[in-house]
Order: C-alpha cells, then structure tokens, then sequence
C-alpha cells in the first residue's frame, strides 16, 4: 500500500525525522521570527523555519523539510507564511516531540483520572436516595393538565413521581 502524498503528510514526515533538538530549536525559532516560505531569507528580515532553527542551536541541514515546507505553503514565490501555516507546524513539531517524550504514560493518567472521578463523584454523592421518575409521555402530560381541578393534576403528578 502506497503511503499518502499529501502536502501535510509530506511536512510531518519530515519533521519526524529532524533531531530532537533541531525540532525544540526549530519551535522557538518561529515563535520569535518573521516566518516565510519559498525561499531561505527575504530582504524585509523574514527566515525560513530551518534557518530559525539554526539561529537558536539546531544545527542540522535537511533539505527534505525545505520542500515538505515549501510544497506545504504551495510556495511558488517568497512570501510571508501565514498564521494558518504557522500553526500547523508548531502542532507538528509539538505532537512530534511529545511521541518521543518519556513522561508520557498514558495508563497512569487513566488511573489518575478514575481515581479524581471517584473522588469526585463521592464527594458531590448525596446522602438522600435519588428519585426516579417515570418518563412522561405526551400522553402522560396532556392528562396532568389541570382541568377543573389543579388539586387533583398535582396528586397525579405526585403519584407518577413517587412510582419507581
């Protein structure tokens, strides 16, 4: 089976296999960069992420994550990246540093938030028993409707309300 040829798909493939560090270095760099795309630098001072990425300590060259980048943005001239392009890569680089984290153990956190559930649930528990109603039907409702007498709709009402 053919792996996907999409542009996105071509750009996280290519984050993934930049070093950890270059992807951290790589994350800071474009929050604290003018971004572009089709090109390595532009004359108003914008960078492309590789570049920002080697401005703050990841010294790596891949071209295959210029032209995942480039193919992304559909880059046919240098241009400023936009927000929308910008976001997607920094999800990128977040969800591809976090696969490889450590920390991240998935079956404890479960078994923490059971845990925070029960606690929860038992300190909101109230120590009267619950009443459960019968579900009024349409036809249930049209005969509480107090006709002649409110009295008498509201004893029905208390009777329904009362049969578990």
């Amino acid at each position: 089976m053919r792996n996907a040829s999409d542009p996105t798909s071509d750009l996280r493939r290519a984050v993934d296999r930049l070093p950890a560090a270059t992807r951290e270095a790589m994350l800071a760099g474009i929050r604290s960069n003018d971004i572009i795309a089709g090109a390595y630098t532009d004359d108003d001072g914008g960078i492309c992420p590789m570049l920002a990425a080697h401005r703050n300590g990841g010294r790596t060259t891949l071209l295959a994550f210029a032209r995942a980048w480039d193919g992304f943005a559909g880059a046919r001239r240098v241009r400023r990246a936009t927000h929308r392009e910008l976001r997607v890569l920094e999800g990128q680089l977040k969800a591809s540093l976090l696969k490889e984290a450590d920390w991240v153990d998935l079956g404890a956190a479960i078994a923490d938030h059971e845990t925070l559930k029960a606690a929860a649930a038992f300190a909101t528990a109230d120590p009267e028993p619950e009443i459960t109603a019968r579900r009024l039907t349409p036809g249930r409702v049209r005969g509480l409707r107090p006709r002649r007498d409110a009295r008498r709709a509201l004893r029905r009402l208390d009777r329904e309300l009362a049969v578990v």
